[in-house]
């Protein structure tokens, strides 16, 4: 993927756009397991793509009533993610690169990915910098 261009860059630059990706769990059994047994190197792949700029929002959707639930009593429904990218095919490049993905985690026949009009600003651009895990290794 070529370096990352600003958004307001001129025409003659890569123009990158924001992507959001919903990633709904598979529902079976083994839904849950699966995830947890690849959680780890799920975070330290978006932790890397994070600070490379191009993933810029990334979170775990909870099924309703698991907000305030223990750690190990949460439920999963998915996950969304933005991605910033080239086009599309780009962003769905980058949902399928990760472990989730691979991992039979996701469901991918329900996995949406849309292109946005943000309305706001993303943390980064307006000075915010929320802490990430350290990478592994």
């Amino acid at each position: 993927m070529p370096p990352k261009s600003d958004l307001s860059a001129s025409s003659t630059s890569v123009k990158i756009h924001p992507y959001m990706v919903w990633a709904p769990d598979h529902t079976d059994e083994g839904a849950l397991a699966r995830r947890l047994a690849v959680r780890q190197q799920h975070l330290v792949g978006v932790n890397k793509i994070t600070k490379q700029g191009v993933l810029r929002v990334a979170s775990a959707l909870l099924a309703p009533g698991s907000e305030d639930a223990e750690p190990q009593d949460r439920k999963f429904a998915g996950s969304m993610l933005i991605y910033e990218a080239e086009s599309l095919e780009v962003a769905r490049r980058l949902a399928e690169a990760d472990v989730y993905w691979k991992g039979n985690v996701w469901d991918k026949e329900k996995m949406v990915i849309l292109p946005l009009l943000m309305a706001t600003t993303l943390p980064e651009r307006a000075g915010i910098v929320y802490p990430m895990p350290e990478d592994e290794n």
